[in-house]
């Protein structure tokens, strides 16, 4: 004991926690070994104790996977996932990573051991600390890889041929009589085993064939080294005692499905049919785990057949108090002695294990006849508000979904004829047929059948109807589904039907990524075998497929190290950085080639193709377009998440220019025919909206559309219109804002028709006669509001004196003037001239004097 004892190198972190955590295991070990009384322990052994709980909390924040699906309730939940969410898994930033070739089919679910310190042997190709995935094959070999590292390749591999008869081989199907049904070319190591995390401990069940016979052993190997322990393997017989009569396991009709189960310091093993109904099948079997001493025996079908425990390959599950839950399938029921299409509930009480309680649907014999088996597996749900704080819920191929009291299962009702009342709740064909496991995660139970996904929210220990539901494709080799979450956030329900991986949002029922997404089939799954299901730890979901271990997980990641968020002006240069990362150690990639690009936007980069440095950084400059905006910069690299940029280009300078509405004409008291535009923008003409723009006509007295100033819209624009006001002539509208240079708006009001005509100048000269006067004869032509009239026709008239006049008629020019010369005629005399224009009923009158 001392040596195992005293190991007093300081470690720290994972590295701590796994060797102390090994440290207490062999203690454990030795403690069973020995039989040592705890009482005649040294104070190391307990200072060791202490140690192991201490670093147990260093090295939290991983998941281990020991069991199928998480935990002996088969609760399908890991809930302590912060690496994989619904924002990231997707074919931008999830994919397949890797596989790894093993020898044989794998049947069961992949386990998961974090920050494992493996020991230097004759097995182990590469010693010291590791995250470890587990698979086993149809082969019988036992796999250890490092799920981070696909490189290392295995990191120990044993056949459990090693450890039986010289010539065993795996078993044909054939032999089993059920080929065609079965799908495996060869029968070894068919269930999930299970992980002992006290003593290191992997139990497996393969199946071989010696001497002509089909032979079943139950293995124990070390997981820090890939040796069986000492004492080990047992080889599984079995007899069953009912009336007396001896009722004898049937290797070669055999198939241990039900992934294993550890608990009450036992190992369980439940049997079915290989896949066919052949003779005697459903068995339950009791190991003692440190001994390997078989200590119970249940048959669920003594003296008949059938009653086979197959699950789809779920383990049997376990509650709190120790009791053992299975579902069966189609058989003869016999009250009391036969238990086919039931759930059964056994108790371990020493070396015996015996039954507790169990239920069969009223309907059993219906059932049994068109092979409508139990065979979902048992979700065992956490204690529950209302009458029933201990409840189960079962299914079946049928669909049907039954909630049980754990603490009364209700047997059967013999002389209910369409339902079970006496169970707590039932919901006949509710979900799609042969549905897997139940999934309970945040007060919703999710049913995974063939042709779609339900969910039903449970409150008070019933579910509510009716659930959500959504369609999706699945065939029969739908295995079992299961949800990753951080707590009651960033859930994922992840499956495989139609052998293709799917993660689902359990909220939305929305299709979050598909293993058929990714261009260039990427991600696509390998073949696998019938009701394989993943499982996740720890940012990576793991597959066994027909041929090798599957991992998706997070690409390696260039993540923005520097210049992302910026905002600077059009046409300037800002600096933008990224950094390679493995996104799972936080570790930076050297030497990976980056490109940058803005995806044609109009930047430039002073360097848009870098390699990492040392650190994974790689940078460069980039010159903003002309065109304000936000831009969006990416970084990409082969095999990695593209980093993204976003980047915003302002204005530069404004400046306050006319758009449009200049040089127009219009008369008095109408509109313009055009709005005044102004518009704000830099020199790149990229706009500046919600800038205050005022005008003014500078007193002029007409009017605008809008009350000043005007906002600039989007595009930079303020936009009004204008009335003139009653004064005529050239007129000059100001726009100007704070801070800016002003601009005019040059335009033209003209005046309304003639209405009034007066002399300017010419009248009351006196001049000789025949002469020509010496001032011209000058009027002046005005509108209603005194505007002068251009352009009017002014007719001259001496009313038959006989003078004669240069011009006539004549045009007033702009100022609304019109002259013209006079001669005066060859009498002396008063002259009265005068100068009309149409539409004014009084002309203007001169008089002149001849002599």
């Amino acid at each position: 004991m001392s040596r195992i004892l005293f190991e007093t190198k300081p470690t720290t972190g994972a590295a701590a926690a796994s060797r102390t955590s090994r440290d207490w295991r062999r203690v454990v070990r030795a403690l069973r070994n020995r039989k040592t009384k705890w009482g005649s322990l040294p104070l190391l052994v307990f200072l060791q104790l202490a140690i192991f709980m201490a670093s147990v909390q260093l090295a939290g924040g991983q998941v281990s996977v020991l069991t199928w699906h998480y935990d002996n309730q088969r609760s399908s939940v890991n809930s302590n996932e912060t690496l994989l969410t619904p924002a990231n898994v997707n074919t931008k930033s999830f994919a397949q990573l890797y596989t790894q070739p093993v020898d044989g089919l794998i049947a069961g679910q992949p386990l998961y051991v974090p920050g494992l310190n493996l020991l230097p042997g004759p097995k182990v190709q590469n010693s010291g600390i590791h995250n470890v995935v587990f698979v086993a094959t149809m082969h019988d070999s036992i796999y250890a890889f490092d799920a981070d590292n696909p490189a290392l390749g295995p990191l120990w591999e044993t056949s459990l041929f090693d450890y039986g008869p010289a010539g065993a081989t795996t078993v044909d199907p054939n032999i089993k009589g059920c080929n065609n049904e079965i799908g495996y070319d060869e029968v070894g190591i068919v269930s999930t085993p299970v992980i002992d995390p006290g003593t290191n401990t992997i139990y497996a069940v393969a199946e071989t064939y010696e001497n002509s016979q089909v032979v079943h052993r139950l293995h124990a190997l070390d997981i820090t080294s890939g040796l069986e322990l000492s004492g080990w393997p047992v080889t599984i017989t079995a007899n069953y005692v009912l009336d007396g009569q001896n009722n004898f396991f049937p290797d070669q009709d055999e198939l241990n499905r039900p992934g294993l189960l550890l608990a009450n310091g036992h190992v369980y093993i439940a049997w079915g049919g290989p896949a066919c109904n052949v003779v005697d099948e459903g068995w339950i079997m009791s190991y003692n785990a440190a001994t390997g001493t078989q200590e119970g025996v249940f048959d669920t079908e003594p003296g008949s057949y059938w009653g086979g425990i197959w699950q789809r390959g779920a383990g049997l599950s376990a509650d709190s108090d120790g009791y053992i839950y299975a579902e069966s399938g189609e058989g003869r029921f016999v009250p009391g002695t036969s238990f086919p299409m039931s759930v059964i509930k056994l108790s371990q009480s020493g070396p015996d294990m015996t039954v507790a309680d169990w239920f069969i649907p009223y309907d059993v014999k219906y059932l049994s006849n068109i092979d409508l088996d139990l065979n979902s597996g048992v979700l065992v749900l956490p204690d529950q508000p209302g009458p029933y704080p201990h409840e189960l819920i079962a299914s079946g191929k049928e669909g049907t979904i039954y909630v049980l009291n754990r603490d009364n299962l209700g047997q059967i009702c013999s002389t209910c004829g369409t339902s079970d009342p006496q169970i707590i709740q039932e919901l006949p064909k509710a979900v799609g047929s042969g549905p897997g496991i139940p999934v309970f995660w945040n007060g919703t139970v999710y049913f995974d059948g063939v042709g779609k996904l339900s969910a039903y929210a449970l409150s008070n220990g019933i579910l509510q109807t009716p659930p959500k539901t959504v369609g999706i494709v699945s065939t029969f080799t739908k295995g079992h589904g299961l949800i990753t979450s951080n707590g009651a956030s960033s859930a994922i329900y992840w499956s495989i039907g139609n052998n293709v991986l799917r993660a689902i949002d359990p909220t939305t029922l929305g299709t979050l990524y598909t293993s058929v997404q990714a261009p260039n089939q990427r991600d696509v799954l390998p073949p696998v075998a019938h009701f394989v299901g993943p499982i996740e730890a720890d940012g990576k979901v793991f597959v066994g497929t027909q041929t090798s271990l599957v991992v998706y997980g997070l690409l390696p990641q260039l993540a923005p190290a520097a210049g992302n968020n910026q905002s600077s002006a059009v046409g300037t240069t800002i600096a933008v950085g990224v950094q390679a990362l493995d996104p799972y150690s936080g570790n930076p990639y050297a030497g990976i080639g980056v490109t940058f690009t803005d995806g044609g936007k109009g930047g430039t980069f002073s360097n848009s193709i870098l390699t990492t440095d040392a650190n994974g950084n790689a940078s460069t400059n980039y010159t903003l377009p002309k065109k304000s905006g936000t831009y969006t910069l990416t970084a990409t690299s082969s095999g990695y998440r593209a980093a993204a940029f976003l980047e915003t280009a302002v204005p530069g300078p404004p400046g306050l220019y006319s758009q449009s509405g200049v040089a127009q004409t219009t008369g008095l008291q109408t509109t313009l025919p055009s709005p005044l535009v102004a518009t704000v923008r830099d020199q790149y003409n990229n706009p500046f909206p919600g800038v205050a723009v005022s005008f003014s006509d500078g007193g002029k007295g007409g009017q605008f559309s809008k009350t000043n100033p005007v906002t600039t819209d989007q595009s930079g624009h303020a936009s009004v219109s204008y009335t003139t006001s009653t004064v005529a002539g050239n007129l000059s509208i100001t726009a100007s804002s704070p801070g800016l240079k002003s601009i005019s708006y040059l335009e033209k009001v003209t005046p309304g028709a003639a209405n009034n005509i007066v002399v300017a100048s010419g009248s009351n000269q006196t001049g000789v006669h025949p002469s020509l006067l010496g001032k011209a004869l000058m009027v002046t032509v005005t509108d209603q509001y005194g505007n002068a009239v251009p352009g009017a026709s002014v007719t001259y008239t001496d009313n038959g004196a006989g003078g004669s006049f240069s011009a006539n008629p004549v045009v007033t020019n702009s100022s609304g003037k019109a002259s013209v010369l006079y001669t005066t005629p060859p009498a002396a005399g008063t002259v009265f001239i005068t100068a009309s224009v149409p539409g004014v009923s009084t002309p203007a009158q001169f008089t002149e004097h001849v002599q």
